[in-house]
């Protein structure tokens, strides 16, 4: 027997699936809330929870991510009368099972219940105790991070083709040999290709190897990176640097598993597992028309998608704590302690670099206060200070600039691009305050008043930290 949750304001509907729940039977309760709906789905008793988006105290789509990173999570089905292309996209990305219209009808239900149930003990047969997993250097309990390690565990116990993204410095490189270092391949070779280094004129060879003679300097037969990863894990850093003549040699050898050394006349196999990863968006590689389609779709079976840094500022503690002690282990000095607004300060900076970035900034901060017992905000490099400045100052947006204010002998005139911001952020504000007043909160009137869409607009919300009353949450 299983539980079933139904998260709905709608009586009849909850009426309605909890019946059918029960005919077959399962146990079935139900919230008339969103909040309510939170505690009882986090608690661990469920196994299924049908989830209305709209609610009378907010949007169902808000609460599916809390529900989906829980420890133990039920599996969640949108149950909506409001189809929405964008609304259907954020279900799914965020661990939906499927994205149902109302009205719906028994026989529209019963088909994904019993599949979502089928699946659920399915697993219950399947499990085996829990393997330790090894995260040795990823850092982190925010909920975007626990969503990438559940994957690289999920990656770490197949041997199928990974693809990981995000930005520069959010750690793929980390993840992928995590991702080696728990699976069975783990005694083999990890064997790390930079797709961006590689001399154009040297990338064949240096991939696949090359018998003497092959070419001028080659005075020797070479072994390739493809071949020393045997029985091992290939690791293809930025992947989307490869050339068009390479990317039709690789999707040859990801097919066969062999190649043919320059200058040989045979072919040689090679049992590698392969993890890529990229900095770049993979839409945007396919929309140059500088990738092959062909060959995008088959480096990913699985796909981890990493937060940039201002994304998990929650981890930020975390990090700093694990980072400096490994920097003061590295340069052989004390430990230091560091003051409560040294966080503060660090999260008010938006971290293009991400968690390379972070680790710079920390190096150049201690050195700073080296025969210092304390870190402070002014021990940070005086680069980040700058622009964690300016940022502050872009977010509280600053007052209209009168027209005796824009003479430049005043030396009161801010940088064109902080101005910018500024009064861009100012004026987007305003708006969403302005249109949450006028919809009264009603999100598909807003997104049909404004012409943005759902994930925009929550976006935008999220932002500007502007509620569906349209007054902000630190009332400003």
């Amino acid at each position: 027997m299983a539980n079933v949750l139904i998260i709905d304001d709608d009586r009849e509907i909850c009426m309605m699936l909890a019946d059918l729940a029960r005919s077959i039977d399962h146990y079935a309760e139900f919230a008339h809330t969103l909040k309510d709906g939170l505690r009882r789905a986090t608690s661990g008793k469920f196994d299924l929870v049908f989830l209305d988006v709209r609610m009378p105290d907010g949007n169902g789509l808000e609460i599916l991510n809390h529900i989906r990173t829980t420890p133990s999570p039920p599996e969640v089905i949108i149950i909506t009368g409001d189809g929405d292309l964008n609304g259907a996209e954020m279900a799914i990305e965020n661990g939906a099972w499927d994205y149902l219209q109302k009205p719906i009808s028994p026989k529209q239900i019963i088909l994904p219940l019993t599949r979502v149930l089928e699946y659920r003990d399915g697993i219950r047969q399947a499990q085996k105790p829990p393997k330790l997993l090894d995260r040795n250097g990823i850092i982190g309990e925010s909920a975007k991070i626990q969503t990438c390690i559940k994957t690289m565990a999920h990656a770490a116990n197949t041997d199928v083709n990974v693809f990981i993204t995000g930005e520069t410095g959010t750690g793929k490189e980390l993840f992928a040999r995590a991702i080696h270092r728990n699976s069975r391949r783990s005694g083999h070779p990890f064997v790390v290709v930079d797709c961006a280094a590689l001399p154009e004129n040297l990338i064949e060879s240096a991939l696949f190897g090359h018998e003497k003679g092959a070419f001028t300097g080659a005075d020797r037969a070479k072994e390739g990176l493809v071949r020393q990863a045997h029985g091992g894990t290939l690791f293809l850093d930025e992947v989307g640097e490869l050339n068009p003549q390479m990317q039709k040699a690789f999707l040859r050898v990801l097919q066969e598993r062999q190649f043919r050394p320059v200058g040989g006349k045979s072919e040689i196999k090679s049992d590698f597992r392969l993890i890529s990863a990229t900095n770049r968006k993979p839409d945007e590689m396919l929309e140059s028309g500088l990738f092959r389609s062909d060959l995008l779709y088959r480096l990913g079976s699985i796909n981890i998608e990493l937060p940039p840094l201002r994304h998990r500022l929650t981890d930020l503690n975390e990090l700093v704590v694990n980072l400096t002690s490994k920097i003061f282990t590295r340069l052989g000095i004390e430990p230091k302690g560091y003051s409560p607004d040294l966080i503060s300060t660090l999260r008010r900076y938006e971290w293009p670099g991400n968690i390379r970035e972070l680790v710079n900034t920390l190096e150049g901060a201690i050195s700073n206060a080296y025969y210092e017992p304390i870190l402070f905000p002014k021990h940070l490099p005086k680069q980040i200070r700058v622009k964690m400045t300016q940022s502050t100052l872009a977010a509280d947006a600053l007052p209209p600039v009168k027209e005796n204010v824009l003479r430049a002998d005043t030396g009161m005139l801010p940088k064109f691009k902080l101005y910018r911001d500024a009064e861009l952020a100012r004026a987007e504000r305003g708006y969403l305050r302005q249109l949450m007043a006028l919809t009264h909160g009603n999100i598909k009137h807003s997104c049909k008043l404004s012409g943005l869409s759902r994930t925009r607009l929550y976006t935008l919300m999220k932002k500007h930290n502007i509620d569906r009353m349209g007054w902000s949450r630190r009332g400003e």
